[in-house]
């Protein structure tokens, strides 16, 4: 803060409590990110305060619509788990229909029965960034095109997601995916440069986790193969920069078994238990006091 305040002219405010919506407080085990006042909000905005499961009908207010998925959209700061939700009905604003409303009132329901549930940090390392991306190839009904998904993990804290619509169209499973790897190489690369600016470098290999086993290889082999000569030079960001990258020790892509790609959950909809799981994984949860004697974990993968 001396330093800071040397610099900049500023203010202590003391320890942080709220912040833009943001509710933050502070436990034994680190900090607990919670946006419940400004979902309520929400679930009030779409008169959905009190209601059964059948009852009302879809309000056709295309301006209503924009709100609330709007609204949704900063939600997803504290609450990356509804992100493929929201996502997907955003691809919807310009011409919202009743089954997209009926959609975008599930996703508030879902919200009204977890309003406790915010984002946890804990006090961690920050040697090591673990990245986990996915794609969901061709989902679109309308478009074809895929979906991508990543997260990315300082330590033990989730640090950057992202669930998105692939802008072209990919002709096979491995082109989307590697579509999509090439986003969150990119988001680990600035990454490692931010930390750097703040003075904390990171010494380990970023490590990025995919499932589809093509993709891994295409990251690593220079050597251009008759079917991927159809995907643009920009994706070749990866193909580019992975060697070098490698080659430095700062990223590995390595494959991870499907069961245990925690980025499915920014790509597609998932069977409530495996969903939750993933969530879980997220470090999205209950309040501290809400939770005490509850077990924490997290998924890593060791390449021998």
């Amino acid at each position: 803060m001396a330093s800071l305040s040397s610099e900049f002219a500023m203010k202590d405010l003391g320890p942080l409590n709220h912040f833009l919506g943001i509710a933050v407080t502070r436990h034994k085990g680190g900090l607990f990110l919670s946006q419940r006042k400004y979902a309520e909000k929400i679930v009030e905005r779409a008169g959905m305060a009190s209601f059964s499961a059948t009852s009302g009908t879809p309000v056709d207010d295309p301006a209503h619509y924009r709100r609330l998925a709007g609204a949704l959209q900063y939600l997803t700061i504290t609450r990356p788990d509804i992100s493929y939700a929201v996502q997907q009905i955003c691809l919807h604003m310009h011409d919202p229909r009743t089954d997209h409303m009926s959609a975008l009132k599930r996703i508030i329901r879902y919200v009204q029965g977890t309003l406790d549930q915010g984002l946890h940090l804990y006090p961690s390392s920050v040697s090591s960034l673990v990245s986990y991306t996915d794609a969901d190839w061709g989902g679109c009904p309308d478009t074809r095109r895929s979906t991508s998904g990543y997260c990315v993990f300082l330590g033990d804290n989730l640090l950057s997601w992202s669930s998105k619509r692939q802008p072209t169209l990919s002709l096979s499973s491995a082109e989307a995916e590697y579509r999509g790897m090439a986003k969150v190489v990119s988001e680990s690369c600035w990454l490692r440069n931010l930390l750097l600016e703040l003075h904390c470098p990171v010494q380990k290999a970023t490590l990025v986790y995919c499932d589809n086993a093509s993709a891994v290889y295409l990251s690593g082999n220079p050597v251009q193969h008759q079917r991927t000569k159809h995907i643009e030079m920009d994706i070749h960001f990866v193909r580019a920069r992975c060697p070098s990258l490698v080659a430095r020790g700062q990223v590995r892509v390595l494959h991870v078994p499907s069961r245990y790609q925690i980025a499915d959950i920014f790509t597609k909809g998932l069977p409530r238990v495996l969903f939750e799981e993933f969530r879980n994984s997220l470090s999205v949860g209950k309040p501290p006091a809400l939770t005490a004697g509850s077990v924490r974990y997290r998924i890593y993968f060791v390449n021998d």
